[in-house]
């Protein structure tokens, strides 16, 4: 799922790699939460998804200390070309499942103009069966 170019500058070539991001990560605001939904943004059915644990800052230790509260994200099986779905989470917090009104999914949520301190690490195997990987930046 990347691209090389041969560009050349002044008599010298140089290869260029682009990688393309396959996904597309939005928020999604109903009533009752918040949701992350990824889009396929390819021609491809995309095999095995999954976003590795997100490991929140700690924002009540002064100065900030070790990570007392993560997310997971539920692995799925495949996702259609230009298909989007919702991921189901669970927020943890010291070791152990949160209730629902303290979910921390919001913390990754982007707002424009801010630092984002957390990234998403996605990975799924491609139509030819490679490991692919994607990093997105999130939080605010």
């Amino acid at each position: 799922m990347s691209q090389t170019n041969l560009v050349s500058r002044d008599a010298k070539h140089y290869l260029v790699s682009k990688t393309e991001e396959p996904f597309t990560v939005s928020f999604v605001d109903d009533e009752a939460e918040i949701q992350l939904e990824l889009m396929n943004a390819t021609d491809y059915t995309l095999k095995c998804v999954e976003i590795l644990t997100v490991f929140l800052k700690d924002e009540e230790t002064p100065g900030g200390g070790p990570s007392r509260v993560h997310i997971r994200f539920e692995a799925i099986k495949s996702i259609q070309p230009k298909e989007k779905v919702i991921l189901s989470h669970r927020t943890w917090i010291d070791g152990k499942p949160a209730p629902r009104d303290h979910d921390q999914l919001q913390r990754l949520k982007v707002i424009t103009g801010k630092v984002r301190p957390y990234v998403l690490d996605i990975s799924w195997e491609d139509a030819e069966g490679k490991a692919r990987f994607q990093r997105t930046p999130v939080g605010n």
